[in-house]
């Protein structure tokens, strides 16, 4: 990712606040057990520093739940894939340890929700690693557009590419050498990033918003802005 212009910080969401955003959206991850591997569909529930997800009650991780006094040791592995179609779509990927233990039957009594008391998490980018305590878990507030990010930047990408091409008069023109392909990769309540995709590699672009959006109405105006300085250049943050 290019360096920040000037010595201004770059905004950018917080190792936790990733990874709780990451938690809350995700719908499937892998726990890793006594040795095993034990993938599970579930939604993710964020309390805190404590988690909590379901599996079914005859699944061998949730005996193995109810069989340990002291709570079972257990690694979660879960995986932030771009919504957008690129060439390399992992965005992240999280490895939390902690303990897991029974909480109780789903309403609907075919099921059991599991607590996993968090004791530290990893979150490794492209570009950095992160590493978080269960205090800063406890701290960390998911991003306002994290729930909507596949839906925005999906619309983005299939309905408004002449909006791309717009954005990219923000940019040192010395990255768009060679003519990348131009695709939007993520987004949060600072910012949009854009993924710039040569035959040779591929290079991610952060546009900062004037200010952070508080929710998808206040995205879209955010957006208006940052094309707004496109077409007249105005200046703007990008990293």
């Amino acid at each position: 990712m290019s360096l920040p212009t000037g010595d201004t910080e770059v905004p950018e969401p917080s190792t936790a606040d990733r990874i709780h955003s990451l938690l809350s959206t995700t719908s499937s991850l892998t726990v890793r057990a006594l040795g095993e591997h034990h993938h599970l569909d579930t939604p993710v529930s964020v309390h805190g520093s404590r988690l909590r997800l379901r599996a079914a009650l005859d699944d061998p991780l949730t005996t193995a739940a109810v069989g340990a006094a002291e709570g079972l040791a257990v690694v979660l592995d879960v995986t932030d894939i771009a919504p957008v179609a690129v060439r390399d779509r992992v965005r992240a990927r999280l490895t939390l340890a902690g303990r897991l233990r029974p909480a109780h039957l789903t309403d609907d009594g075919l099921g059991v929700h599991l607590r996993v008391d968090v004791a530290h998490a990893v979150l490794a980018t492209p570009y950095a690693t992160g590493a978080i305590t269960a205090a800063d878990l406890a701290l960390a507030t998911p991003d306002p557009l994290a729930r909507y990010e596949a839906m925005l930047l999906t619309h983005l990408a299939d309905d408004h590419a002449e909006a791309l091409d717009v954005l990219t008069r923000l940019l040192d023109p010395a990255v768009l050498a060679h003519a990348p392909e131009v695709r939007p990769l993520a987004l949060d309540r600072h910012g949009l990033v854009l993924r710039l995709d040569h035959s040779h590699g591929h290079r991610d672009v952060r546009l900062v918003f004037p200010e952070p959006a508080r929710d998808t109405d206040d995205f879209g105006h955010r957006m208006h802005e940052l094309l707004a300085a496109a077409q007249y250049s105005l200046p703007v943050h990008r990293r």
